[in-house]
């Protein structure tokens, strides 16, 4: 297996600030593999998270993602390279709260090509139809689908967020605290269908938490203190 995602010598620093708040000397995950990053709240992980997926620029270091040199390429580029191969499930869910659950689902993957035809193909009701399939094995019925965001329970969010990351199949999902606010029977069950979903799409998966006891789920489980090495501050 190739690695999907490479870290390098990343480093970060709050404005303002002397000392490094976030160091990675070296870090990858290969293609398919699923991976936990935990540790306790306020040690870097949404950080590096945000500097993974470009929504923070980098200050120094490289990374790759999908054999390109994600860090590297400009604001645009970036944008247009996530949408094609990141799914990102974000701990505020960031949904669209009067679309349809659906209609959230779809709306990610209508800014790339590539993940419709992968996934369904260029024509709505082929995107509908396959976005409906997903939600459907994430456990929202028919009904609850065509719902307002707006009028789904915390739990059917997580759902809907997580359909829209799986959506055309991208080369690595990465999830922030997707579980933090659920009780351990439904954060199990969201793991698990998450997990198997991220098998059957041959997605890698970088999920981050401060819960450890979700480690059973996944390939690998790194303590992020250890990822970080001896010059972060936060951990």
């Amino acid at each position: 297996m190739s690695p999907v995602l490479e870290i390098n010598d990343l480093e970060y620093r709050h404005p303002g600030q002397v000392r490094s708040f976030l160091q990675v000397p070296e870090f990858a995950l290969q293609a398919g593999e699923r991976v936990l990053l935990h540790g306790p709240s306020g040690c870097g992980k949404s950080t590096l998270l945000s500097l993974i997926t470009g929504i923070r620029p980098m200050q120094s270091g490289r990374v790759q993602v999908a054999g390109q040199p994600f860090s590297t390429l400009s604001q645009r580029r970036r944008d247009a390279f996530r949408a094609d191969h990141m799914g990102v499930i974000f701990q505020a869910f960031n949904l669209l709260p009067y679309l349809s659950a659906v209609d959230n689902v779809c709306l990610a993957a209508s800014f790339s090509r590539l993940r419709c035809e992968r996934e369904a193909g260029r024509r709505k009701e082929q995107r509908q139809a396959a976005a409906r399939g997903l939600l459907s094995r994430l456990g929202l019925d028919d009904g609850t689908i065509d719902l307002p965001a707006w009028q789904l329970s915390f739990g059917q969010q997580q759902r809907v967020a997580a359909a829209r990351a799986l959506f055309g199949k991208p080369a690595l999902i990465i999830a922030d605290e997707p579980t933090s606010a659920l009780d351990s029977r439904s954060r199990d069950t969201l793991l698990t269908l998450l997990c198997e979903l991220c098998e059957q799409s041959g997605s890698a998966l970088l999920m981050v938490s401060h819960d450890g006891q979700v480690g059973h789920h996944f390939q690998r489980s790194v303590d992020f203190a250890s990822l970080a090495g001896e010059g972060s501050h936060a951990c």
